[in-house]
């Protein structure tokens, strides 16, 4: 292992919640339906599949650019004083620093809103690069994102252990031919996602699955960790 790439959303930030709060308040504010469990379909996707999504389920009348316009208004608002780490980032991040391995953010979210929440929390310069919307062709589950990832890392795909919250950003990583292990948030893996990757309850628990600095050093590092 030469190179960890991390998602954003629900792996890093407890984001997907906040989302999740907010949607289901802008459809409230504009009398439409919202379900969670459609908003779950939108996890790890990017806008146009989402919206596509909604326009199926609920019919062309759908007011889905009125929605989005409020749904980010809504998490704004709650994302200003309620954007929280998840679990066991900064012990992660610190041992990567110790070690010495490269790390990268590969999301679908903007480059502005990669900056918005690094930022408030410090993190900005904890990564070596960060892969967001527009820097790829195709989106998650695409391989895309995970590729541009390990190109600026100049590290191939093989050595890099990809950390996933959502289904589509494990197929991703997946497809890229990397190490992928999910740190499931609002969707628990399936039998299919399982067949893709090692499951662990928090970033705290991905700490055991890196080398050591004499490891990695020693061992060949395609070796490092394999998916169960």
């Amino acid at each position: 292992m030469k190179a960890v790439v991390f998602d954003m959303d629900g792996l890093l930030f407890d984001t997907e919640s906040l989302y999740e709060r907010a949607i289901l308040g802008a459809a409230r504010e504009l009398g439409c339906d919202m379900s969670v469990e459609v908003f779950h379909r939108f996890v790890g996707t990017p806008w146009q599949t989402n919206r596509r999504v909604m326009i199926e389920h609920y019919g062309e009348s759908y007011p889905v650019d009125a929605l989005r316009t409020a749904w980010m208004r809504h998490f704004g608002v709650l994302v200003e004083d309620g954007l929280e780490l998840k679990a066991g980032v900064i012990e992660l991040l610190e041992l990567l620093d110790r070690i010495g391995l490269p790390r990268a953010i590969a999301t679908s979210s903007s480059h502005d809103t990669v900056r918005r929440h690094l930022g408030k929390h410090g993190l900005a310069e904890r990564f070596h690069a960060v892969v967001a919307a527009g820097d790829y062709a195709n989106s998650k589950p695409a391989p895309d994102p995970f590729l541009q990832a390990a190109a600026r890392l100049a590290v191939e795909p093989r050595h890099c252990l990809a950390l996933e919250d959502s289904h589509n950003g494990i197929r991703s990583a997946s497809a890229a031919g990397m190490m992928a292990v999910m740190v499931p948030d609002l969707v628990a893996p399936t039998d299919e996602i399982m067949a893709l990757c090692s499951v662990v309850r928090s970033l705290h628990d991905v700490q055991p699955l890196l080398p050591s600095a004499d490891d990695l050093q020693q061992a060949d590092p395609g070796t490092m960790l394999k998916p169960k």
